[in-house]
């Protein structure tokens, strides 16, 4: 799959495709619905597929204090679209000057002279542009004008609720990852590269694995369950890749800390993981994250986390 950074870097090579446009955040059963008409359409016409994104999301960009925790990372976001088959991933910049543009001047400086679309692929609920005129209406008199079609997308609903990243972080933050996990159609994940840290694990018999998570908010936070994907299938404890394990995601108040991090201890596990990039993910809530009187007290809880998610990865 190609990355195209930036309006600026689209080159008449770019021209004539199929298109959508959102935030995909999530990438959920709602967001493949339209990938797939996407990328199906793309098939029929012999046209390669875009999906184009958003960096920063809007809402992040004007009040970011008050956007909703992301589901993915941009990172994340593109790894998982470029499984589902997509051929481009167009990042636009979201900034003044982007969101003081017209519907008419992004449909003509973006769709038709920048990607010279022939069928674009929009969800039911979207409108763009400083003034909010940009509809399916709008969009449809522009494709008669341009020579493009336009294709709408209703409403995915699963267990008779529409399916958004808005349910999936509800979900989330009651525990629920069987159903967010559904509605993902893979278990809610974080990912990154492993970093060292204060390697206090260590000094307690239990060593982590530190991650960075590259959000604003975190759609969760405490002590969980988990299982990572990544991992060299040869060493101890790793089975077809995934190794079961114990994360806190959170400021580690015990020892002082302050900035959110996700550690990782993995079960039964032995092997060098600086620098390895790998996927976390959330199978099961243990508990808050809580300030213990000092590292006695965290050791203890620490080996109360680890016997409650033996117990939860024998039952499942």
């Amino acid at each position: 799959m190609e990355l195209i950074r930036g309006v600026h870097n689209l080159r008449p090579r770019h021209q004539g495709c199929v298109a959508t446009i959102g935030n995909f955040d999530g990438v959920h059963l709602g967001h493949r619905a339209i990938i797939r008409q996407v990328t199906e359409k793309a098939k029929v016409l012999d046209l390669p597929s875009v999906v184009m994104v958003f960096e920063p999301q809007p809402r992040e960009f004007f009040a970011p204090q008050e956007a909703p925790a992301r589901l993915m990372t941009f990172r994340e976001k593109c790894e998982v679209i470029a499984e589902l088959g997509v051929d481009k991933v167009l990042c636009v910049r979201f900034d003044h000057r982007f969101c003081n543009q017209s519907a008419r001047q992004f449909c003509d400086d973006i769709l038709v002279a920048g990607l010279g679309i022939k069928h674009l692929v929009v969800g039911d609920d979207f409108r763009f542009g400083n003034d909010r005129t940009g509809d399916f209406r709008f969009l449809q008199s522009k494709g008669e004008e341009h020579g493009f079609t336009v294709e709408n997308t209703h409403t995915f609903e699963w267990h008779g609720d529409r399916v958004s990243s808005t349910r999936v972080r509800e979900c989330l933050e009651q525990s629920d990852f069987d159903s967010a996990a559904v509605m993902l159609c893979q278990p809610f994940f974080m990912s990154g590269r492993v970093i060292h840290g204060e390697k206090l694990g260590r000094t307690i018999g239990v060593p982590t694995a530190n991650f960075l998570p590259k959000r604003v908010r975190t759609p969760v936070s405490g002590v969980f369950a988990v299982q990572v994907r990544g991992l060299d299938p040869a060493l101890p404890g790793v089975k077809n890749g995934v190794a079961n394990g114990v994360a806190n995601l959170g400021t580690r108040p015990t020892v002082g800390g302050e900035k959110v991090r996700l550690e990782v201890h993995l079960l039964n596990f032995k092997g060098d993981l600086y620098g390895r990039h790998l996927r976390v993910m959330f199978r099961h809530k243990i508990r808050e994250e809580i300030k213990f009187d000092g590292l006695e007290a965290l050791k203890v809880a620490i080996q109360q986390d680890i016997e409650t998610a033996t117990r939860y990865f024998k039952r499942n």
